[in-house]
């Protein structure tokens, strides 16, 4: 329960967004600036760097302060690597929307069950336990996003226009499950704190309320007794 939450801080989808922004910005530039060559499909090129990219998201994460362990590289990007490259796989098919199973659907809107939002949100929920803040989480897609341009720029690779989208598609739906179930349980977690300390309070004041009553009574005991 609590995995797919529709109302999303503002100030989180606001950062989240900027930071998409610009990575797509980036790519567009290499779009543009190597637009005549194909070269290897982006598939192809994820696959080919996945060590490379992964070591480049590393060591983005440890120039930021963090909590020991890394586990959102250990449990996050390489997963949603191993994901986007599936879906831009599925979208050279005969068949290319099934790779919204993998992916989710363009736009947000209505939460759909995929393997990146499945995924993101199991990713989110761990880097809250983990102890990262909510702009942790956002980094954390953002490091592959600037990963992948900067490599493909120094590689003069070229990216197609569909999958640019397709890696829009992906980060956002990602971005969007991960940072919604961090929300979620940071807020469910502050609300059962809140409950306990008021079920404290009132066993606290029950235990108080038993210690007069029982003192009432023996005073009229004792006044009956005469």
């Amino acid at each position: 329960p609590g995995v797919f939450q529709q109302n999303q801080p503002i100030a989180t989808s606001m950062l989240a967004h900027d930071f998409v922004l610009r990575g797509m910005c980036a790519v567009e530039q290499i779009v543009a600036k190597v637009g005549g060559y194909r070269g290897e499909m982006l598939h192809e090129f994820l696959t080919a760097n996945r060590t490379e990219l992964i070591d480049r998201c590393r060591s983005k994460v440890t120039r930021r302060p963090s909590p020991p362990g890394r586990p959102e590289l250990e449990h996050g990007i390489p997963l949603f690597l191993d994901q986007l490259v599936k879906t831009l796989r599925v979208e050279q098919t005969a068949e290319p929307l099934q790779s919204r199973k993998v992916s989710g659907p363009a736009g947000g809107g209505n939460a759909v069950l995929s393997e990146i939002g499945e995924t993101a949100t199991r990713h989110g929920r761990e880097l809250l336990q983990h102890g990262f803040t909510v702009d942790q989480v956002v980094h954390d897609y953002g490091d592959l996003c600037q990963a992948i341009t900067d490599l493909a720029f120094e590689r003069g690779a070229h990216i197609e226009i569909d999958e640019f989208r397709t890696l829009n598609r992906c980060l956002d739906n990602a971005i969007a499950a991960a940072v919604t179930e961090f929300s979620y349980q940071r807020e469910t977690a502050v609300t059962a704190q809140a409950v306990h300390a008021l079920n404290a309070r009132l066993g606290s004041l029950a235990h108080e309320l038993c210690k007069h009553v029982h003192t009432a009574t023996l005073a009229l005991q004792a006044m009956k007794a005469g």
